[in-house]
């Protein structure tokens, strides 16, 4: 048990959908045999959301750090002392308060390496804002924060795998932002995630074009001669199996996806918007390419359904089972690597030789 892998949770705005995804997926007894889940919050607002939805019989084991985390029992620990006054729905600055105070806790201690992981509940991306919390999300903030040189937002289900070389920036800035290097840099993280932290062993990415029909051979936008395939020729000559670029709206509609181990879109809603429309309850965002394992849920505060039991855990109960899977993976690839070093051998059949994948 001592093994079993700490999941350190976020609980986001308290006037969100957070803690009722996390709630209903804590109350699963299965969840405490793939991990340990550590929450940081605080026990009143816990309790406050847990009242709304009518489960008494689901108890906190209350800790001061994470060490001492019952392996059997969901944990939480206190990371403020004030009562807090609870607006469901609200979008308020309250709601960004805790939801850093309740993020910088729980990454402190991954970084630390107190947590094995971090699923982080929807935030608000303006209300957080503060001196101390500066970025357009979570993703950019937990690069910073573990020193981290780059990061893929990677979008993963059991259907469909998918990154994107641009994030939250705004769409007149997608052209000038997208370059060769950004794209090889987006294509290597993506190939090494899919290696590591999902053992395939010779990933098969798809490409996407930028410009309607990938630019019609020069005819609407230059972007895909000029970039995008050079960029992908660069990775390939890097051992990344890589093709492209696809016109987005055919690729998806006909199902090429199915074809590949992941694709890589050019900006956010090309991306997400398929992704969603596929597997919208089961989506999971992860952070690919940081030195820690941190993953999401793929929705946001949902504020219009807050506090009336309406909040689907699916795709929270799915980020927790990727970032135990992920870790797990990371494990044995390690153990495996510590092996061939004493042994001072070559391993001949790797892990991903013998393991079906894992999302």
């Amino acid at each position: 048990m001592s093994n079993k892998i700490k999941i350190g949770i976020s609980i986001g705005d308290v006037n969100g959908i957070g803690l009722e995804v996390i709630l209903k997926t804590l109350s699963e007894s299965r969840i405490l045999d793939y991990c340990t889940p550590i929450v940081y919050g605080h026990t009143k607002v816990a309790s406050y959301h847990r009242k709304a939805l009518g489960l008494s019989d689901f108890n906190f084991n209350v800790i001061t750090e994470a060490q001492l985390a019952n392996p059997k029992k969901a944990n939480i620990i206190n990371c403020w002392e004030e009562d807090v006054k609870i607006d469901l729905g609200v979008a308020n600055e309250i709601g960004g308060k805790y939801a850093l105070l309740s993020l910088e806790k729980a990454t402190e201690d991954l970084i630390k390496g107190e947590i094995d992981a971090l699923v982080t509940a929807p935030i608000n991306k303006h209300n957080i804002q503060s001196e101390t919390f500066k970025f357009p999300g979570h993703t950019e903030y937990l690069m910073e924060r573990s020193g981290s040189n780059d990061v893929l937002m990677f979008l993963l289900s059991e259907d469909i795998r998918v990154g994107v070389v641009t994030g939250h920036i705004p769409i007149a800035d997608i052209p000038k932002s997208i370059t060769i290097d950004k794209i090889v840099k987006k294509l290597v993280l993506m190939n090494e995630s899919l290696k590591k932290d999902f053992w395939i062993e010779k990933p098969k990415i798809a490409v996407l074009g930028l410009n309607p029909h990938a630019g019609d051979n020069g005819l609407l936008g230059k972007e895909e001669e000029e970039i995008i395939m050079p960029a992908i020729q660069q990775a390939f000559d890097k051992g990344v199996i890589c093709f492209g670029p696809y016109p987005a709206d055919g690729f998806f509609g006909k199902g090429s996806y199915k074809q590949f181990d992941a694709v890589l879109a050019m900006y956010h809603d090309q991306g997400l918007i398929p992704f969603k429309t596929i597997a919208f309850s089961t989506g999971v965002n992860y952070s690919a390419g940081l030195k820690i394992v941190r993953t999401s849920p793929d929705h946001g505060t949902g504020y219009d359904i807050a506090g009336k039991n309406l909040a689907d855990p699916t795709s929270f109960i799915e980020a927790l089972f990727a970032a135990t899977h992920i870790v797990r993976n990371r494990r044995e690839q390690e153990e495996l690597l510590k092996n061939q070093l004493r042994s001072g051998g070559k391993i001949i059949e790797t892990a991903a030789d013998t393991k079906d994948d894992a999302n």
